[in-house]
């Protein structure tokens, strides 16, 4: 029989006093903290009951009570960063509408006597990657190699959106070039930190028919290559039935996870995909439901959800009340939002589908992915315009989330 006498009792104290000193409250613990919850542990699953001195029992306790939390976030923590770091081995193919986001930066001091409007005096003007090609953007910013199929014009826009797309490093050989289509360009005139208006200029639709025939051959092509698929639809016309149809079929074949950020018009041809990650008001408005406010309901919806599509599971995102993760085996998962600010959602879609189908092709479970896709979006809504986050970002929030890092004052 094992006995802790007073003597290790008191040394065991001091050692746990010296290390509250030493790490700090909620801090990554030290040996004697690990030897003295390791020692309390194989006595009871040896069941080798102690006998304890006075105040050991109790002593015992207040340390693992105080740090049995730290050490399953530890663990938690610990399976998110390897899991992150695993995103650069993966290849993703992108499949959707691509487009330029054009920012006009300004300021506003008067009101226009032509109309109540604002006038805003323009102080800088920038260009970043949008839709689909934002998705790109987002997988090669985390690390992951990323192939793009889709289609623009034959105009300056669509030059200026390749050369945007070889400075990141994304390939875009498979960009299938229609001289009868602009190159959507969507223009957001901010002031003041804040969206004044947005100009469009796209044509929406069917593209032409050998248009349509290259895209497909391209995505057969390159599904052989990846490990996963993003369907990134903005309803601009790449992503049409006989592609959404051949898109998930091989992905199916090659036994490859595939996932949608959805349109509304299209929402109920997503069909047997691995996982769909609409927005509240997407879901919503995509099922013709009504009424939806509560988490129940949000359950309820994602059920019906997975029946219609005979998916694996949706991700619906919620904003400031986070992610619901409902699965096909029923289980439901409700994540807070990791969001510290908002000032931009621009983009935060495309962030989430991008970690989403990163950590399924590494081989994570649905609730690991939409952890680390739900710390993701908090930090890219942080930013303004459309934003991506890196693996550094990412590892640093979930370490400060999880307590296990020092950060310096």
């Amino acid at each position: 029989m094992n006995i802790l006498t007073e003597q290790n009792s008191q040394n065991l104290h001091k050692n746990y006093l010296s290390s509250k000193r030493s790490y700090g409250k909620n801090q990554l613990p030290c040996v004697a903290q690990d030897v003295s919850i390791v020692l309390l542990l194989s006595h009871f699953c040896t069941l080798q009951l102690p006998i304890f001195a006075p105040n050991t029992f109790v002593l015992l306790v207040r340390i693992v009570s105080k740090n049995l939390k730290l050490y399953i976030n530890f663990g938690v923590s610990m399976n998110l960063l390897k899991l992150i770091s695993s995103f650069k081995k993966q290849t993703v193919l992108i499949v959707g509408d691509v487009m330029i986001d054009k920012f006009i930066w300004g300021k506003v001091k008067r009101i226009s006597p032509e109309a109540p409007v604002p006038i805003v005096e323009v102080t800088k003007e920038t260009e970043v990657l949008g839709g689909a090609a934002n998705v790109a953007n987002n997988i090669i910013t985390l690390g992951s190699k990323a192939f793009i199929v889709s289609a623009i014009g034959e105009d300056i826009t669509g030059k200026s959106l390749i050369t945007m797309l070889l400075e990141k490093g994304i390939n875009s050989d498979y960009l299938v070039c229609d001289p009868y289509r602009p190159t959507i360009l969507k223009t957001r005139i901010i002031a003041a930190s804040q969206q004044v208006v947005r100009v469009d200029k796209e044509i929406k639709g069917h593209f032409e028919y050998h248009t349509e025939l290259k895209i497909i051959k391209n995505i057969e092509e390159l599904i052989p290559k990846v490990n996963a698929v993003v369907i990134s639809d903005y309803g601009k016309g790449v992503i049409i039935p006989k592609v959404l149809k051949r898109v998930i079929s091989l992905a199916r074949k090659y036994k490859i996870p595939v996932t949608v950020d959805p349109k509304i018009e299209h929402f109920k041809k997503y069909k047997k995909v691995t996982t769909i990650t609409p927005n509240e008001k997407e879901a919503i408005e995509g099922m013709g439901a009504k009424n939806i406010k509560t988490d129940e309901a949000i359950a309820i919806l994602g059920k019906k959800i997975l029946k219609t599509l005979n998916s694996d599971s949706v991700l619906i995102t919620r904003g400031e009340k986070g992610m619901t993760l409902i699965q096909s085996n029923n289980k439901i998962t409700n994540i807070p939002t990791r969001a510290k600010e908002v000032y931009d959602v621009t983009g935060a879609g495309d962030t989430v589908i991008s970690i989403m189908t990163l950590a399924l092709a590494a081989k994570a479970d649905l609730v690991s992915a939409a952890e680390v896709a739900n710390f993701a979006a908090g930090i890219v809504v942080g930013k303004l315009g459309t934003a991506t986050t890196n693996q550094q970002e990412l590892k640093k929030i979930i370490m400060e989330f999880y307590s296990i890092c020092r950060t310096k004052k």
